[in-house]
């Protein structure tokens, strides 16, 4: 069983690094799309990822369009603030993908159109100088629902 994290973009060392130790702890995949805002041998990445690298299991894609031919047909869910349903309204299943946004920009409109169904978003209040929440901690609250309805499949 594996979900797969999916990073475009990412421009905040900590938060990459961060959610790579949640991917090394929970057996999840992350694919990282270029550009990247910082290089993976960046020492705020590697602070933040502590010393669970070495368990990621790691592929980094050079660009959208190299992503979308390889995995552009599997089970992809966006998050966004954009959507419509819920994070806990879809159901996951082994192996999809969860696409996060950069942190200034979000995903392109491109995404958004191929993947309309597959929005989801996480419950906020409506506030303007709140925007959103962190992207590692976005990336944690969906992928534990995720493990969850999966039944969380071999997680101790």
């Amino acid at each position: 069983m594996s979900i797969n994290i999916v990073l475009y973009q990412p421009e905040i060392p900590p938060n990459t690094g961060n959610i790579a130790r949640t991917c090394a702890i929970t057996g999840s995949k992350l694919h990282l799309i270029k550009p990247l805002g910082f290089s993976i041998d960046d020492k705020a990445v590697k602070r933040a990822g502590l010393d669970y690298w070495h368990l990621v299991d790691l592929e980094v894609h050079e660009n959208l369009d190299e992503f979308l031919k390889k995995y552009g047909k599997e089970k992809i869910f966006l998050a966004t603030t954009k959507a419509t349903k819920y994070y806990h309204e879809v159901n996951f299943t082994d192996n999809c993908f969860i696409v996060f946004g950069k942190e200034t920009a979000g995903l392109p409109k491109e995404l958004h159109e191929i993947y309309k169904e597959g929005r989801i978003k996480i419950p906020m209040i409506n506030n303007v100088a709140a925007r959103s929440l962190n992207l590692s901690n976005s990336a944690n609250i969906i992928v534990y629902e995720a493990l969850r309805q999966l039944d969380f499949k071999g997680l101790l």
